[in-house]
This record gives C-alpha cells, sequence and structure tokens, in this order.
C-alpha cells in the first residue's frame, strides 16, 4: 500500500452494478436509427421490437420452441409477472441467498400467502443446500447473486424429469454465464445488467411446459393486465412476437438492439463471457496477493464473474471512505457494497467493462484503502 496516488487511471470509471457501463465505443449516434414519435405498434416500431427478440435468442442461444417477451418494469416486472402467473399450482421452494432472492420469498410468502412455499436460505457468500429441493414442486431462485457475488455453479441440480417449474431470476447471469436452458422454464433478466443497456424493461423467457400451466392454471388471485399473459385460457402470442403489453421506449429498444448488435461483433455469447471472465480474474489475482481485501463468497467454483463482492479488513467505515475517494478522483463510481450486504467493495466485471480498466483500477484500492485507514 502506498499513499502516492497511482499514475493510470481507467478510461471508464463505470463500475456500476446497475445500470451498468454502456458497451466500449457507444456514444448517442448509436440511437439515430430509433423508432422516435411513432407509434411502438406502426409497422416500424414492431419489426424493431421483433428484432429485438430475435438477436436476443440468437446471442443467448435460446431454443426455438421458447418464447421471448418484453415486459414492463424491468427484471422485477418480468419475475413479479412469473409469480404472479404461474405459482400456487404446486406447492414451491423458494431459494435465496442474497437480497434480491430474499425479496421474492418476502413477496411469495406476504404477498401471494402461498401456505405450501418453503424457503431455502443461505447467508451471504454462502449457496444454500441445492439438494434440499423439492422438483415434484415448483422452485424459485436467482443465478447470480447480484448483492452477494455468488452464483449456481451450473444447472446439473436441476434434474431433467422434474414435475414442477424453475423459475430462474438471471438478471446477472444473462450474457455473462451459461445457462442451461432445458433445465429452464422461466428466464427472467433486464437490460441495464450486462449489456448496460437503458432501464425500465425487462425480458421474460418460457419453456413450453411453463406455457403449458400458463393455459392449464388459473391463479385464485385477480392478475393486473401488466401481468396477464394469457387471454381466454391461451397464450397472448403477440407478447411475444413485439406487441408489448404497454408502451416501451422506442429509445431503450434501440440501445438494446445496439449492445446486442455489439456482442454479436465480439464474439456472442461465447465472447462475452470470456470478457466477463478475463474482468473477474484481474480482481482475483489482486485478492490473492492483497492484505486486507477478500472475497464475500467463499468458494471459488459458485464466485461470480460479474457482480464481484469484496469484503476488507477494518470498520464498515473504511469501504464507504473508499467508495467517496475513488469517485472524487473519478477512477471509479458507484461501487459500494448493496445497503443489505455486508460493508464492502462491489465492482462490476460484466462483458461491457473493458479489462484494461479493471487492471487500472486495482492499484487505485490500495491507494484509497490506505487513505481511508488513514482519515
Amino acid at each position: 500500500m502506498t499513499d502516492m496516488k497511482p499514475g493510470i487511471k481507467p478510461v471508464c470509471a463505470n463500475f456500476s452494478s446497475g445500470p451498468c457501463a454502456k458497451f466500449p465505443g457507444w456514444t448517442p449516434q448509436h440511437l439515430e436509427n430509433a423508432v422516435l414519435g411513432r407509434s411502438h405498434r406502426s409497422g416500424l416500431g414492431k419489426a424493431r421490437l421483433k428484432k429485438a427478440i430475435t438477436l436476443t435468442r440468437e446471442v443467448l442461444g435460446v431454443p426455438a420452441d421458447y418464447k421471448i417477451g418484453i415486459v414492463p418494469a424491468s427484471d422485477t416486472g418480468a419475475v413479479e409477472m412469473a409469480l404472479w402467473s404461474l405459482l400456487g399450482a404446486r406447492p414451491v421452494d423458494m431459494v435465496a441467498w442474497e437480497s434480491f432472492g430474499e425479496g421474492w420469498v418476502s413477496d411469495v410468502v406476504k404477498q401471494l400467502k402461498l401456505k405450501d412455499a418453503r424457503k431455502i436460505l443461505a447467508p451471504y457468500g454462502e449457496l444454500p443446500d441445492l439438494s434440499q429441493i423439492n422438483f415434484d414442486g415448483d422452485v424459485v431462485f436467482t443465478w447470480n447473486g447480484t448483492t452477494s457475488g455468488v452464483r449456481v455453479p451450473n444447472a446439473d441440480f436441476i434434474p431433467a424429469d422434474r414435475n414442477g417449474l424453475t423459475i430462474c431470476d438471471a438478471t446477472s447471469a444473462a450474457f455473462a454465464q451459461h445457462m442451461d436452458f432445458a433445465k429452464l422454464d422461466v428466464v427472467t433478466f433486464s437490460w441495464q445488467k450486462v449489456l448496460g443497456g437503458e432501464g425500465a424493461h425487462g425480458v421474460i423467457i418460457l419453456s413450453p411446459r411453463a406455457v403449458a400451466r400458463l393455459e392449464s392454471y388459473v391463479p385464485a388471485w385477480p392478475l393486473p393486465k401488466i401481468f396477464r399473459l394469457t387471454s381466454g385460457g391461451k397464450l397472448i402470442d403477440g407478447i411475444f412476437e413485439g406487441e408489448t403489453i404497454n408502451t416501451p421506449s422506442m429509445l431503450c429498444v434501440e440501445d438494446y438492439v445496439m449492445a446486442l448488435e455489439w456482442a454479436q461483433s465480439v464474439g456472442g455469447l461465447a465472447g462475452l463471457r470470456k470478457r466477463a471472465d478475463a474482468n473477474a480474474a484481474v480482481i482475483d489475482a489482486w485478492v490473492a496477493t492483497s492484505n486486507f481485501a477478500h472475497h464475500l463468497a467463499k468458494v471459488p467454483e459458485t464466485r461470480s464473474n460479474t457482480s464481484v463482492c469484496l469484503t476488507l479488513d477494518g470498520s464498515a467505515e473504511v469501504p464507504k471512505k473508499m467508495v467517496k475517494l475513488l469517485e472524487a478522483e473519478n477512477v471509479a463510481y458507484d461501487i459500494g457494497a448493496y445497503r443489505d450486504a455486508p460493508a464492502g467493495l462491489r465492482i462490476w466485471c460484466g462483458a461491457t467493462v473493458e479489462t484494461s480498466d479493471v487492471a487500472a483500477l486495482m492499484p487505485w484500492l490500495d491507494w484509497a484503502y490506505a487513505k481511508a485507514k488513514q482519515a
């Protein structure tokens, strides 16, 4: 550690875990072809929305028989749509190990008031015992714990011959981690995470098994219009062809399309994963030599390559001071731990972040820690 400021700063200081950094080279000119001042239901508007869906399928490798829809209210809206529309037909296991997963637990237990909901929990930094899950019922879980930096290592814990549905909040995993869609019946995410899109829109992906549930089961509670995926007992196919439930921002749609085309230019999903892995590896190597920083995620195999969470020796005030010091130097913005998580830092390492910027940040962490400890 040293009091001397490092000589090199990250070119882009945006390490926020959402909204995340725009893809390298992004400028407002990328949005010049946005369908503005026109109806999203016009031929041109629907074509652009359909383009976003088509590119999503291509980049993520979503099976042809899965449905992809653009829905309101970011990942939260997409998850709530799944919970309110699908749950109640079978018992459900709610699996959580960080803040957002715990939020879905609360909604199911306190809002939907499901009597046969079981909680399978673990503290920050750990993964629950996934062998406890009863796949004769439904299960709700996050693939990547955005606020803890802990992810499931793969989908091997999910049986192919399950009877229930798997509902997966994948908002900080999509476009950076491999997800086995054959094991997943509902996948949700938002544009503002790994691809750095603009906020307020969510994506929901449904397997044929999820569609069958929607068309054969009617929840006991009323559904708001923005949650309704069926009409007359049949799936509303238009939602999955670009005919959105409510009015989307076509500026945000264009931004997402541009990000997806950038993703294709860097090698698609494999290229995106490689970039995120390289970013996380820089921090991992730094932690290995640090005498004050530690991964919150205890097991390397379940450690996130996007939302990298660190704990630091010293009081909870140390990381707070570091965050202010780094922002004042225009070196790193918004890297404090999530408010409900243990005190520390959370550095976004998704694919839109350049590895050279992560490498440039590491000496600044040493500098900021030394300054914070002196204060």
